[in-house]
């Protein structure tokens, strides 16, 4: 006798997603970016004019980069807030709920001011 149960809803899905893009985001750009701007341009390699102010801030003046970049940053955000939350699972904190509510309260908070600084 088969005996169908109803599915539970689970937000489960949801931040395994936001945890999974933002970690494969982080792995494939952020090594990039830290070569551009922590190596490169230091080293020599890369002039200093490339990465100035006043042009990046130009950059930002365009709405498609400022979403390429809300995008990269709310996926990295919401990533560590999910890796933080099973760090301190690791280290014992048992109080998951506690923890779940206070990572994804601060990932929440850093992506409304990343959302007012960017736009």
């Amino acid at each position: 006798m088969n005996v169908k149960l109803p599915l539970k809803a689970s937000n489960k899905p949801i931040i395994w997603s936001l945890f999974a893009a933002g970690g494969t985001v982080t792995a494939l750009l952020f090594p990039a970016l830290i070569l551009l701007f922590a190596l490169a341009v230091p080293f020599g390699l890369l002039p200093a004019e490339l990465f100035s102010y006043d042009r990046i801030q130009g950059m930002l003046d365009n709405t498609f980069i400022k979403l390429i970049v809300f995008a990269l940053l709310f996926l990295s955000i919401w990533h560590a807030a999910h890796r933080m939350r099973i760090t301190a699972h690791d280290f014992g904190i048992r109080a998951d709920g506690f923890i779940a509510f206070l990572f994804y309260s601060i990932a929440l908070l850093a992506t409304i001011l990343l959302v007012i600084a960017l736009f």
